[in-house]
């Protein structure tokens, strides 16, 4: 089984933030990783990871107000100074944390912003954030999120990923694989997986449907995990699902798949 890093932002939320690093750790994960770290000061964070051992592997941009639908703004157009507000205080933190992986997000177009125009904005300013990560030493993620669950966002589909990705041209930007939303929106994991596995920079997983645990739902896991380490995939893969119960309860998922377990 590929290396697992327990998402936040997501699992043991039944303590505050800064805790959920250290009960990560005392249950077996080395890394992890969460959406929004901003409502605390890097200081405070970095002495978490440290007390316990745990590596940061990835944050999300912030995503604006929330209020108003906002979720990012890479693809917006007149939002470009949002952008790169967000980013770089996304990049701050991440330098802070020693943190690889910054996830881009991209953005709800209104219904009137024509895809191209979203396009041509899109790759200009993920391309000057690149340079910025390349600086740095940071990794850039885009991720598709299925329409379902994220309505109107800019990225919905892997092909759409892998080339704007071609477009900007650089080797900072990957693909977040995220098995939840590729199920629900294209199906047929295994082959976008060997298809994209190229621009992948990090995996994440969830159950379909409700975004369980593995094991809950109709993904075939022991499959899915298997083809993860077939394809030489050597990243974290990250469990950003929903617990079904308690966070701890829920984790038994991990023996089930212990065959194919290679480390942890």
């Amino acid at each position: 089984m590929p290396r697992l890093s327990a998402n936040l932002s997501m699992l043991f939320t039944e303590v505050p933030f800064l805790e959920r690093i250290a009960l990560a750790r005392e249950h077996g994960f080395n890394a992890v990783e969460c959406w929004f770290p901003y409502d605390h000061e890097p200081s405070e964070i970095r002495r978490a990871l440290a007390a316990h051992q745990v590596q940061l592997i990835g944050i999300n941009t912030p995503p604006g107000d929330p209020a108003r639908g906002e979720f990012g703004f890479a693809a917006l157009p007149e939002r470009e100074a949002d952008f790169m507000r967000s980013f770089n205080q996304a990049l701050e933190y991440a330098i802070a944390l020693d943190c690889p992986n910054i996830h881009v997000l991209s953005g709800r177009l209104d219904p009137t912003t024509q895809r191209e125009h979203a396009d041509d904005v899109f790759v200009a300013n993920v391309s000057r954030a690149a340079e910025r990560a390349k600086e740095a030493g940071k990794t850039l993620l885009i991720e598709p999120l299925n329409p379902t669950d994220r309505p109107r966002y800019f990225l919905s589909r892997q092909a759409q990923a892998s080339a704007l990705i071609e477009r900007i041209g650089s080797a900072q930007v990957k693909i977040m694989f995220d098995v939840y939303h590729v199920q629900m929106t294209e199906g047929n994991i295994i082959a976008r997986l060997r298809e994209r596995i190229g621009h992948i920079g990090h995996i994440q997983i969830a159950d379909v449907p409700g975004r369980g645990e593995p094991g809950t739902g109709e993904i075939n896991f022991e499959f899915v995990l298997a083809a993860i380490d077939a394809t030489g995939y050597d990243g974290w893969v990250g469990c950003e699902y929903k617990p079904t119960s308690r966070t701890v309860a829920g984790l038994s998922w991990r023996q089930t798949y212990a065959a194919t377990k290679r480390r942890m």
